[in-house]
């Protein structure tokens, strides 16, 4: 088995439902085992085009899946919710992000773990570090790259009030 961290987002459509939901799709999968979920967490948008905020959430699993039938996973559970992409950094209903598979460093075309820029976005720091506050990436403490990103950028993840995804 391999632990793995995944990364959900979405904006558009009942945010918290789709996570929720694709949390229970993941669950649902042979040789996947969801170990926990962060709360979710409601942040700006990223990217260049005019888009609403983002319901965020990290999850841990344990798998038997390569990495890249996880990711091939995850891109089947996103089409199933209706993630379209049109536009990159784009609103979308789904997002599911592959953030680390074990201690594994792999660069692939289309796969690339660690997640090149899950370091310096607090909206997956903030959720992973709810779920695993001892892990370190890249040789560094989630804690320690936290601190290194700007302090409106973390106070900009707030954990929502509504339900909880999974």
């Amino acid at each position: 088995m391999n632990e793995a961290f995944l990364g959900l987002g979405g904006n558009l459509g009942d945010r918290a439902a789709t996570l929720a939901t694709a949390i229970d799709d993941l669950r649902a999968a042979a040789g996947v085992r969801v170990t926990r979920v962060s709360p979710l967490y409601e942040t700006p948008p990223w990217g260049p085009v005019p888009q609403g905020p983002y319901l965020n959430a990290c999850v841990a699993i344990e798998t038997t899946l390569s990495a890249r039938a996880l990711l091939d996973l995850c891109l089947a559970i996103e089409k199933r919710h209706g993630r379209q992409r049109l536009v990159r950094w784009g609103p979308r209903t789904l997002d599911i992000d592959l953030l680390l598979y074990g201690a594994a460093t792999i660069d692939e075309p289309g796969l690339i773990v660690p997640h090149p820029r899950m370091a310096e976005r607090a909206f997956v720091l903030v959720p992973l570090a709810e779920i695993a506050p001892d892990l370190t990436i890249g040789g560094t403490a989630i804690a320690t790259l936290l601190d290194r990103l700007p302090a409106t950028e973390r106070q900009d993840v707030r954990r929502w009030a509504g339900d909880t995804a999974g």
